[in-house]
């Protein structure tokens, strides 16, 4: 299973990464490569996260790889969408993808190939999801001699609301 994702999509809708842009736009990629890498290993998904360079005077094609994160900066004239497109041909063809863009055109191109979509804003809710989950775990685990860790949710929930 692969998820394709458009990385300036979504650091220009993610509230956090698009301030993070304004004062460094290195720093709010990598935040971004980080925050992937973590949610990599909930998934299982191999990650393709694209970034255009399309404006980039002499601007080369170049990967990066993080285990199964790859990162790729597109050459000079080529759009994230434009590669998107053609990558999507190729992995379509032996497994499922996911493309990750808020880009309407784009998307309607990734569904017309057969390909699932996800907008910037789902992502970001179901990263949200996992590092809730996550938290809850860490939580249960630490607090395995506590009366709290024997009760369940459903318990715990009634009893914080009798004591509001």
């Amino acid at each position: 299973m692969y998820m394709v994702i458009d990385g300036y999509n979504i650091i220009n809708s993610w509230q956090e990464l698009k301030y993070e842009a304004k004062k460094s736009l290195e720093d709010a990629r990598q935040k971004l490569i980080d925050t992937l890498l973590n949610f990599k290993g909930y998934t299982g998904f191999k990650i393709i996260l694209v970034f255009d360079a399309m404006y980039v005077k002499g601007s080369q094609q170049k990967h990066e790889f993080y285990d199964d994160l790859e990162v790729v900066y597109t050459k000079e004239g080529e759009s994230a969408d434009h590669y998107i497109e053609g990558v999507i041909k190729h992995l379509i063809k032996n497994d499922k993808v996911v493309v990750v863009t808020s880009d309407w055109v784009l998307q309607q191109v990734v569904l017309g190939q057969g390909a699932t979509r996800m907008s910037s804003r789902e992502l970001y809710e179901e990263l949200n999801k996992y590092i809730e989950n996550k938290k809850k775990l860490y939580i249960r685990e630490n607090q395995k001699d506590s009366i709290e860790s024997r009760l369940s949710d459903d318990v715990i929930k009634k009893l914080r609301k009798m004591s509001e």
